[in-house]
């Protein structure tokens, strides 16, 4: 059975790209266009807070825009300057099994809002029953056949699967529709490619993408060199030209990985320097907070609410890929570090794993874990699942966790309950009005680990230094001021407690 998806091309509702059409999986015709994804917010509710700063970032990741209704074929030598990158108009297919129809469809939008964030126009979608894809085509032939009649109607140029496909599949699958085939995997790393902006970020992604391309390499007819054999040799070169030879698809392979082991010693050395930095933190004893959640839950956000940093926030998935470490402040005036970390999905493509390495050593190491979940999406459960997961598998199990729910001004309070039953001591904030923030705070700074060591002292004046590291990395419990110095009763780190020896009662 195959279900076509039939959506609106009204860019002002606020229907998801795909409830709609999943919505009736008994209609067999009808194809438009239909607007924004679920998993994304409208423009109604995606206005920035004060806190979230200038955004440079943001504008200048939107420089360049891709638009509809230009071609990017090139009619005119003269117009090579001008030219705009075009929308991609592309088409979803997913296949589940028998009974996991709800998860197939929360599959699908999500695979909605991955495509527009990569810059394409959704025009449809497809879901097939069966119990495991096609090994040949994916869909099976009759489904392909029916696939290509749905792309040829409503003009599209690409269609996405839900899954990885295998290369097999994808070049059968192309040989039926007629157009460009990628699935959920090249998505991701597309997204990724487009947002990396660091060195380590970008080196990371490309590896991920090498990775992907390695298995996935074809000839292409004239561009594959012969054997170079018989008396005329290559081309008729002659002596020192008869051997195996070796065409053009295995140059390509050899150079890729050439290039994968290039990247892999790169990010390597990239590894002390993170290392040093969150030694010198642990050597310190500064605790560490890390915001951990599903991609577009509103993690940069809460972390601007939170410090007023500044970093960028943008309504789309995969927003945030390198780790940000911003420092804060207790009320006490105890310092404390908040990172951060880029967003999870399900299905993460193994060739990313690589690139969530340095987010899964922030999550791993943290002493406080602020879990974002997003309380408008339609299964928040699957959220909390999936980073729970990836957290368990980073060693992160050990960590004092505090579940947030974020955006808590789209819901009401029927919605609060049910999320409530989910996990009965979270709590409920809003990084757009401010809702909970001051709540949140005081749980963080309540969740902190106290210094390991209990000092009574009596600090000459002179050592004012002393003084002012335990009032930065310790708890104050008093202070005073004695003729030979300041009293001090604190708990502090066993580093400065020793420097502290001399001068115990």
């Amino acid at each position: 059975m195959t279900d076509t998806i039939p959506t609106s091309h009204e860019n002002g509702e606020a229907d998801d790209v795909v409830a709609r059409v999943l919505a009736r999986a008994e209609t067999r015709s009808g194809v438009r266009t239909f607007g924004a994804a679920q998993a994304l917010q409208d423009a109604s509710t995606t206005a920035g807070a004060d806190s979230d700063g200038d955004q440079w970032d943001r504008e200048d990741r939107q420089a360049l825009r891709r638009v509809p209704g230009l071609s990017t074929e090139l009619e005119d030598v003269t117009e090579v300057e001008y030219r705009q990158l075009r929308l991609e108009n592309v088409v979803l297919v997913g296949v589940y099994p028998q009974g996991e129809q709800e998860d197939a469809e929360n599959s699908l939008r999500e695979l909605a809002a991955l495509a527009e964030t990569a810059g394409a126009i959704v025009l449809d979608a497809v879901l097939q029953r069966r119990p495991h894809p096609d090994p040949a085509t994916y869909l099976g032939s009759g489904k392909a056949q029916e696939l290509r009649d749905l792309v040829a109607a409503v003009g599209a140029d690409t269609v996405i699967a839900d899954t990885e496909l295998a290369p097999s599949q994808r070049r059968a699958l192309e040989d039926v529709v007629k157009v460009k085939v990628i699935d959920r995997t090249t998505v991701i790393l597309d997204i990724f490619s487009q947002h990396a902006k660091s060195r380590e970020g970008k080196a990371q992604v490309e590896l991920a993408q090498l990775e992907y391309l390695l298995p996935r390499l074809r000839g292409w007819g004239d561009s594959m060199s012969r054997q170079a054999g018989g008396q005329v040799g290559a081309g008729g070169a002659g002596m020192g030209s008869r051997g195996p030879g070796e065409t053009k698809i295995e140059l390509d392979r050899r150079r890729i990985r050439t290039k994968m082991a290039l990247l892999r010693r790169q990010i390597r050395d990239f590894a002390p320097a993170r290392e040093a930095k969150r030694a010198e933190r642990t050597r310190n004893t500064i605790p560490s907070v890390a915001i951990a959640g599903y991609t577009n839950a509103g993690k940069s956000s809460l972390l601007n609410r939170l410090t007023s940093a500044g970093v960028l926030v943008e309504n789309a998935l995969f927003a945030t890929l390198d780790a940000t470490v911003r420092r804060s402040e207790t009320v006490d005036g105890r310092v404390f570090t908040l990172t951060d970390t880029v967003g999870f999905v399900r299905n993460l493509p193994h060739q990313l794993v690589e690139a969530f390495r340095s987010t899964l050593e922030e999550v791993a190491g943290a002493d406080v874990v602020l879990h974002v979940v997003d309380a408008a999406h339609p299964d928040p459960a699957s959220q909390l699942a999936t980073v729970r997961d990836v957290m368990a598998e980073a060693g992160a199990r050990d960590a004092h966790e505090i579940v947030v729910f974020n955006k808590a001004d789209l819901i009401d309070a029927d919605d609060r309950m049910v999320l409530r039953g989910l996990v009965p001591n979270a709590m409920f904030v809003s990084s757009r009005t401010g809702e909970g923030i001051d709540e949140l705070r005081t749980a963080v700074e309540a969740a902190l680990p106290l210094p390991a060591v209990e000092v009574h002292a009596l600090v000459p004046y002179d050592r004012g230094d002393l003084v002012s590291a335990a009032h930065d990395s310790g708890l104050i419990i008093s202070e005073g001021h004695e003729e030979g110095g300041t009293a001090l009763h604190a708990h502090v780190s066993a580093r400065l407690a020793a420097e502290l020896a001399p001068f115990l009662r």
